[in-house]
């Protein structure tokens, strides 16, 4: 990957990161808010915790992204972004356009997921 190409993924990447620090606020605050008005209405407690909780699901989920984004960021600095951690082979630069957070290459990936089909077992 040449110096432009890194740099283009460096600000899809920062992009991102902006876009879920700021999701990780809004979903919390705004959870928050209805959690409070909708307990001062009805009195209900319960209420107030599921909302609640349900705010801090959707902060784990968007901080996990965070993660993801910051774990890019480090392994372009250390000038392994864009390489498969299972394989060593370069990642195509259409899936990271796609998913700029990517560690598997395709192949990998889908042997990965296939994987994780077979331990789950069937469901009942």
């Amino acid at each position: 990957m040449n110096a432009t190409e890194c740099e283009h993924f460096k600000q899809l990447l920062l992009s991102e990161l902006r876009r879920h620090a700021q999701h990780i606020d809004e979903d919390q605050m705004q959870a928050l808010e209805v959690a409070n008005d909708d307990a001062k209405e009805s009195s209900d407690l319960a209420l107030r915790d599921v909302i609640q909780e349900l705010a801090l699901k959707l902060g784990d989920r968007e901080s996990q992204m965070v993660a993801d984004i910051d774990q890019a960021l480090m392994r372009m600095s250390e000038g392994s972004y864009g390489i498969c951690i299972r394989c060593n082979q370069p990642i195509d630069q259409r899936r990271l356009e796609a998913m700029p957070t990517a560690r598997y290459d395709a192949a990998c990936q889908a042997t990965i997921e296939a994987m994780k089909g077979q331990t789950a077992g069937p469901s009942l």
